[in-house]
């Protein structure tokens, strides 16, 4: 065997020799509930090969297995580099670790094609690159690493699948020959290009949509891309700024419901529904004008951009919009949403997913915890109420929950007090942890969040009230389109939004959960000290911007929208 250093690996290759086939029996994952077959132990003497893979090899088939992930392959001569890049971790680095089926040394991501057909041994099994290895969270747990993955597609380190097109045997030693190559520009490496590093070329991302060869996963990820960027071109084309302005559709109310004495769900379908709308995402917000004039956003439970429901409490004091929903608003009512946006994204390089919430705010992410359990990532709920018996809203689905989410329930009337301080004392190793729920809890988590060291991109706060108030302040306003300056002043009551859009209008100063969750309202801090509140900004990003619905001004500031 050639030492790993002498191995050319943009060298072409037409043979190899399996070194190892390795298969599994689903485990749990060291420190974890779910299970996985990724700890592939070597195998010896022939092994059927079916059109699911290798016998006695299992997967978790939410993400693998499958005909187009019916085997793994993975070049070895890259475990002495990850070794030498990741020191702390190199006796992991062996082979096996990713999880991979047949063990090659010259065989890799730089001359395997998308399409090409190989033979394997002498008993008639035939082979074809469907797919580049896609990495998840459970290499970085594997190695201990946090956010090892992206490294594994950004040097083009991850592997490829096989389908099976002839079934038979194969054995460790067997020479894998080069059958046919149908696309012998489409390397895995290059494709990868594509797929995560340059993912905006239209033209190259239709071409990799139309090869047939390539398996669903990948292929259909390249066609979702050409239609969103088609249609991103198609409204530049239009110009006169019609992607920035706020579009209102009328909604009906199609079911009202009482989940608890302070917590009614509403159902909204779309009058004219959007054949284009797309998917709705993970933990989004709906921004709502209703009939006495009052804009407001609520959290999303589920649905799609056409049919939707939200949960909504009744404020004490409310400020106007939930009183009106909930003793005014009837099935039948007409009501105006415009922007459907979300402030969070699946953390998906983490191994423990933990929720802090309380009260109401468990609207935020009951979608995202559903979706996680269907995926099998390991979550933990912590849910404080005032009374559990009488006050969980949604509860035949929080309930259902526990079929594999850990849920701790707090119930006040009960004495439980939920203790944020050893929550976040005994988070598990890669934890993400999401937040939602009164103010005194969300101040008390950022506390801990900062005391442990948690980066920004390792906690995600959603507010559902903001304090927006404060001293007064002068604010010099460059604005762009109109291509003039304004001094203006913002009052202790009022926000910098809102003076904005009385000078300047709705469509100069998007928003959307008004609350410094989203981050639709930045605009640029050209000069001036700021009070920054909110949680949309990251800390380098607070020097050149600012959150116009919560964020204030020190003494004078200059900004341009």
């Amino acid at each position: 065997m050639s030492p790993a250093s002498d191995i050319d690996l943009f060298a072409p290759v037409e043979r190899d020799i399996i070194l190892e086939i390795r298969t599994s029996k689903m485990k749990t994952m060291p420190g974890l509930k779910i299970e996985t077959g990724i700890d592939k132990k070597l195998r010896s003497g022939r092994i059927p090969v079916s059109f699911i893979g290798l016998d006695e090899d299992e997967h978790d088939l939410v993400f693998h297995g499958g005909p187009d992930k019916a085997i793994h392959g993975y070049c070895c001569t890259h475990y002495p580099t990850w070794q030498k890049e990741f020191p702390e971790a190199a006796a992991r680095f062996n082979r096996g670790g990713f999880g991979e089926n047949f063990v090659t040394e010259r065989m890799n991501e730089r001359n395997v094609c998308i399409g090409d057909i190989v033979s394997v041994g002498d008993d008639g099994v035939l082979l074809q690159v469907s797919l580049p290895r896609q990495p998840c969270f459970k290499l970085n747990h594997r190695f201990q690493l946090k956010n090892f993955a992206p490294n594994t597609y950004k040097t083009s380190r991850t592997g490829w699948y096989y389908r099976v097109l002839h079934e038979g045997t194969v054995q460790a030693g067997d020479e894998i020959r080069l059958v046919e190559r149908k696309c012998p520009k489409w390397t895995i490496e290059r494709v990868q290009e594509y797929l995560h590093r340059t993912q905006d070329d239209v033209a190259m991302n239709e071409e990799l949509a139309a090869i047939p060869d390539m398996g669903d996963e990948s292929r259909k990820a390249f066609e979702r891309r050409v239609e969103k960027l088609k249609a991103k071109e198609k409204r530049a084309l239009n110009g006169n700024g019609e992607e920035a302005k706020e579009k209102w559709r009328d909604f009906k109310i199609v079911e009202k419901k009482v989940q608890t004495p302070r917590v009614s769900s509403f159902i909204l379908e779309a009058v004219n529904p959007d054949s284009e709308a797309g998917e709705m995402q993970l933990g989004s917000h709906a921004r709502l004008r209703l009939p006495n004039g009052l804009l407001r956003s609520y959290s999303i439970v589920s649905g799609t951009p056409n049919r939707f429901e939200l949960g909504i409490a009744l404020e004490s004091p409310s400020r106007g919009g939930s009183a009106y929903l909930h003793q005014t608003a009837k099935e039948g009512d007409i009501l105006q949403v415009g922007r459907v946006t979300t402030d969070v994204k699946p953390a998906g390089a983490a191994s423990n997913h933990v929720f802090i919430v309380g009260g109401i705010g468990i609207t935020a992410f009951l979608s995202m915890l559903e979706m996680y359990q269907k995926i099998h990532w390991e979550s933990t709920l912590h849910y404080g109420v005032r009374n559990a018996a009488a006050e969980i809203p949604f509860r035949e689905r929080v309930e259902a929950l526990g079929d594999s989410v850990r849920v701790r329930l707090y119930d006040r009337s009960k004495g439980e007090r939920m203790n944020i301080k050893d929550i976040f004392r005994n988070l598990p190793w890669n934890s993400h942890v999401y937040v939602c729920g009164p103010t005194r809890m969300m101040d008390e988590a950022m506390r801990e969040a900062k005391a442990r060291g948690l980066g920004e991109d390792e906690v995600h706060f959603e507010a559902f009230s903001a304090d927006t108030t404060g001293d007064p302040f002068e604010v010099e306003v460059k604005s762009a389109r109109e291509k003039s300056t304004k001094a203006l002043q913002v009052g202790a009551e009022e926000t910098l939004l809102e003076v904005l859009r009385k000078h300047f209008g709705d469509d100069d100063v998007p928003s959307s959960c008004e609350v410094g969750n989203c981050g639709t309202c930045k605009v640029v801090l050209r000069s001036g000290r700021v009070d920054h509140r909110g949680t949309a900004l990251m800390d380098d990003e607070k020097k050149e911007a600012m959150l116009s619905c919560v964020s204030r001004g020190i003494g004078k500031i200059a900004i341009e929208i």
